[in-house]
């Protein structure tokens, strides 16, 4: 009834030279193509209490001009075990040609994101542009994100205006290239 399938021809790259070449607008985010592993805190003057988690950060392409983004994160306790999933969000980041940054990044609770930035150098600095929320999403009326590259890490720093507060710290991450 069906004919066979194949597999992807177009799988996407999470190391230079392995996959397609990379787009050449994609040049000034290439270092952060790669599976990322780490950990991080946050704080939000909503919550009762600080907490820490882990997290898996993915970036990949599969030649066009963009890269495909996935974090997963999970809540862990004081000695480190998991405690329970956390976060998690998916979405595209594009560099237009005078390498400013166009990002779209949807989560499972109801929010999509959309985010203009720059890179500079081994930072990439994006705020919402516009938040679009269902009916029953947390209220989130902007975000802000600086991704820095220094000496192997990523570092993270996330903040958020949310549920009547103000644009204001929310996470930072520390995360490592996993081996591929």
């Amino acid at each position: 009834m069906f004919e066979p399938v194949r597999g992807n021809p177009y799988p996407d790259s999470h190391v230079q030279g392995d996959g397609p070449a990379p787009h050449p607008l994609l040049e000034p985010v290439l270092p952060l193509l790669g599976r990322w592993h780490g950990r991080g805190q946050g704080q939000y003057p909503t919550l009762d209490q600080n907490f820490r988690y882990e997290q898996e950060v993915d970036f990949s392409h599969d030649g066009r001009p963009f890269l495909h983004y996935e974090a997963r994160a999970w809540l862990i306790d004081a000695a480190g075990a998991p405690v329970r999933p956390a976060s998690r969000e998916t979405g595209w980041w594009r560099v237009t040609p005078d390498a400013s940054l166009e990002v779209v990044l949807a989560h499972p609770t109801g929010i999509v994101e959309t985010y203009v930035g720059r890179v500079s150098g081994t930072g990439f600095e994006i705020e919402t542009r516009a938040v679009a929320l269902t009916p029953l999403a947390k209220e989130v009326t902007g975000t802000r994100r600086h991704y820095s590259l220094d000496a192997g890490e990523l570092t993270v720093v996330h903040d958020m205006a949310a549920v009547g507060q103000p644009l204001q710290h929310h996470l930072t991450t520390r995360l490592r290239r996993r081996p591929s």
